[in-house]
């Protein structure tokens, strides 16, 4: 049996690689808060031992693989199997900095880090099959990283205080290098736009008070997610259509 040209065992697999891959955050998640390292005897010695399995955490990236598996597909133009492998990676990468910041309110530079080092082999591999998309990614970085950067200064110099940590601006910076200019921005937008209206309905449900910190970072995650997963061309007729009130005919 097949879906969208792929065999349903290849889904089978990925999911469960996936399942694997789950309960392994729940294990990052712990150390890198602490600066410890994550590839340690620990993992053996203490985790697996003691561990107590992460089933919607698990299946959550399970879900995530197999929508990429479904929506990129294993075409034979290799930027898109590129492109699938750097999105799987990728994404245990923004479920951890989603867990992390909402619960820690920070994004851990070591997390930031490895998100930028795997991002600079990707683009370096993908830039020998297409120049232009590697240097797209670049960009993308420098672009990423700026926008949050302004956003960080200009707004501790109207408001006084920290408009968004430093985080979030090397976390922007990082993810740049998977998706290029073009997309960060779309991230950018996208993630501003679900923080507007969460923030809202948290505040009006007083959940959360107005001067009570919001962590940015999950936002961006969703963001991401959506960016990897939906078509560009049906995420800008969506964005044009939210930001046109709806006129915007296409």
């Amino acid at each position: 049996m097949y879906i969208n040209d792929i065999n349903i065992m290849f889904y089978v697999l990925i999911g469960i690689i996936g399942l694997f891959v789950g309960q392994f955050v729940d294990w990052c998640n712990n150390r890198l808060p602490e600066y410890k390292k994550v590839f340690s005897k620990e993992l053996f010695t203490v985790y697996l031992k003691n561990m107590k399995p992460k089933y919607i955490l698990a299946i959550c990236i399970a879900i995530i693989y197999i929508a990429l598996l479904y929506f990129i597909g294993w075409q034979e133009n290799i930027l898109y199997k590129i492109e699938l492998i750097k999105y799987m990676l990728l994404t245990p990468m923004l479920i951890s900095a989603f867990m992390i910041d909402y619960k820690l309110q920070i994004i851990p530079n070591r997390l930031n880090l490895t998100i930028f080092e795997v991002g600079l082999i990707t683009t370096f591999i993908e830039g020998i099959y297409s120049p232009d998309l590697a240097i797209s990614n670049l960009i993308g970085g420098l672009v990423g990283a700026g926008i949050f950067l302004a956003i960080t200064l200009i707004g501790g110099m109207i408001a006084g205080k920290e408009a968004m940590g430093f985080g979030d601006v090397k976390f922007m910076g990082a993810l740049g290098l998977f998706f290029g200019w073009m997309n960060i921005i779309g991230i950018s937008v996208i993630a501003f736009l679900l923080a507007a209206i969460i923030s809202i309905i948290l505040i009006i449900t007083k959940i959360r008070k107005t001067d009570e910190y919001i962590p940015f970072g999950p936002f961006i995650v969703i963001a991401s997610i959506i960016v990897m997963l939906v078509p560009q061309d049906i995420l800008l007729f969506v964005l044009f259509k939210i930001f046109t009130l709806g006129m915007y005919q296409g």
